[in-house]
């Protein structure tokens, strides 16, 4: 930006305004600034398709389009959103600080998370699962991965899991991200890869791998997702009234279907709002 040369008596105009703009600028937690500059920052993942990634053409995914949704009902247009990646290591710091309005981003709702944050949801029920080859007709069920190759990420807790709770026998095998896996999944370097239905439908769904994975389907667990906002914010009541509007006028089957749905995943219905299952 090139700068301008100010006059004294502009420079008085200029501090004058700057006074009349900070007198009526605070807005609470709202994510609106007033005014042109009008606006809401949303934390989502850039790094997992299907759900929330970052591309050369914007933003897409199943979070993307909840969020874009949850925004529009709290009067913000597209342009008037601000996406900023939320890594899962610090969703609550970035709530905390103020740094996003709210977070979108395969959140799951625990009780020492709502210590931290507060959660409008949850807006969809995930179960950890396995992701195999489309031809795989040998794991049938969770103990069917004893002595198979399991792709195990590091800093994920989901392969150890299977390990220690269902099929001890069963081959860790490391990789630097679930990415890393699907081409070790595809040509047989490991049998499967483990984490949240959700993110496994995603990967499975692009392009490139259409119609070479399948999903186990064993639901191991249960995943509440859930948008984190800050301790105390009245987001979280208008929030779950927008969800609630994305149910019923059949957005969020809509968003399912166009994200996920390439991977035939089988989603279970929209939650109620409050509705966290154990």
């Amino acid at each position: 930006m090139k700068l301008r040369k100010v006059t004294a008596a502009s420079a008085t105009v200029f501090a004058l305004a700057l006074t009349a703009t900070a007198c009526g600028s605070d807005d609470g937690d709202s994510g609106s600034s007033g005014g042109d500059d009008k606006k809401i920052t949303i934390g989502i993942k850039f790094d997992q398709p299907g759900l929330g990634q970052k591309t050369p053409d914007g933003y897409e995914g199943f979070d993307v389009d909840v969020a874009t949704y949850v925004a529009k009902k709290l009067g913000y247009t597209e342009d008037q959103i601000e996406w900023k990646e939320s890594k899962s290591a610090d969703r609550e710091t970035m709530l905390q600080r103020g740094d996003v309005d709210f977070i979108a981003a395969t959140y799951s709702i625990t009780p020492q998370r709502q210590e931290k944050v507060d959660f409008a949801g949850p807006y969809l029920l995930a179960h950890q699962d396995v992701l195999l080859r489309a031809d795989d007709d040998k794991i049938k069920s969770p103990e069917d991965l004893n002595d198979a190759k399991l792709c195990s990420v590091t800093g994920s807790t989901s392969a150890q899991n299977v390990k220690e709770k269902l099929a001890p026998k069963a081959q860790l095998q490391p990789y630097p991200a679930y990415s890393a896996c699907l081409p070790g999944l595809q040509n047989g370097a490991v049998d499967a890869l483990t984490t949240d239905d959700s993110i496994l439908a995603g990967y499975a769904a692009q392009e490139q791998f259409k119609g070479k994975f399948k999903l186990g389907g064993f639901k191991l667990t249960n995943e509440n997702y859930g948008i984190g906002v800050k301790k105390g914010s009245d987001l979280k009541d208008k929030i779950n009234e927008a969800l609630e509007e994305m149910v019923a006028d059949k957005s969020w089957d809509e968003a399912v279907k166009d994200n996920l749905g390439p991977a035939n995943y089988k989603n279970e219905p929209a939650p109620k709002i409050g509705d966290i299952k154990s």
